[in-house]
């Protein structure tokens, strides 16, 4: 397995794999790896003749008050796990590399940014759709796997490639999580032990509504008083949002169907953690 650090050699190695008819698979991320990320490299391996995994914290995605300097890095660990999932190259920019002096050009798409995260993280989704294209543009991959953790993130890229003519097969893959039902993250490592126990009301709500929707109900004014609810009951949890959308367009709904996503965001202490379902569905 290759690391690779900069713009220019990554885009040389591309090129020439492309040249030789070779297909390339493209996991992008921020490092920490846990299982969820071995997951899509493990199909992304499945998929490409050659497979890339990115690791690059996004300075153009953090607002002034959130966690940049500390999110968590850890490069060695980040490698083996790589190279256990079968990743060919690493590619691990430089921040200067990416975004060098007098940078000022950025993607942005419009209403999927909205709502959701959006709402409460200005600015954020356009440093995901700006670095996504930047990496696309030097990978040149043929296809990318996102995790649906990251639903609106997942729906928002797929709108960009969508949009922008983009040649490149965008994969959704299902969320993995702990025994206990948590859902696999970087941010995770924040969680002290006894947060971690009151993260898990995040699944308990899920699960509340799922079964909810499973007995018949539809309304989701009653469907969204049981999730709160369950929230509620931890002190330590505070609800950014819990909302009930269209999984295609995120518009709001008032009547949930199988294909309805219910998104949560939920401060644990100092922590924001996401997690979703969509009703018909299992996972």
């Amino acid at each position: 397995m290759r690391i690779i650090e900069s713009v220019a050699e990554m885009q040389r190695f591309t090129r020439e794999a492309r040249t030789a008819g070779k297909t390339i698979a493209l996991v992008p991320t921020m490092g920490y790896l846990h299982e969820g990320h071995a997951s899509l490299m493990r199909e992304g391996r499945k998929r490409g003749d050659i497979l890339v995994a990115s690791i690059f914290v996004n300075p153009t995605q953090f607002g002034p008050s959130e966690d940049l300097d500390a999110y968590p890095r850890d490069l060695v660990r980040d490698t083996a796990v790589a190279s256990g999932a079968g990743v060919d190259v690493i590619f691990a920019p430089k921040s200067g590399d990416m975004y060098p002096h007098g940078y000022q050009t950025y993607v942005n798409a419009e209403e999927l940014t909205l709502p959701l995260c959006g709402a409460s993280r200005t600015g954020h989704f356009r440093g995901v759709t700006t670095v996504v294209t930047k990496l696309f543009n030097i990978v040149m991959p043929h296809v990318a796997l996102f995790g649906k953790k990251d639903f609106q993130q997942l729906a928002v890229i797929r709108r960009m490639v969508s949009d922008l003519h983009m040649d490149i097969e965008v994969i959704g893959m299902p969320i993995v999580r702990e025994d206990d039902g948590l859902a696999m993250s970087s941010r995770n490592a924040y969680l002290q032990p006894e947060e971690r126990q009151n993260a898990l009301c995040l699944y308990r709500a899920l699960a509340a509504a799922r079964g909810l929707f499973n007995d018949g109900e539809r309304s989701v004014k009653i469907l969204r008083e049981r999730v709160v609810r369950l929230i509620a009951e931890v002190p330590a949890a505070s609800i950014d949002y819990a909302e009930f959308r269209n999984k295609d367009t995120l518009e709001a709904l008032e009547t949930a169907d199988e294909s309805t996503l219910l998104a949560l965001a939920v401060r644990i202490g100092k922590t924001r953690l996401i997690d979703n379902c969509t009703l018909g569905e299992e996972n």
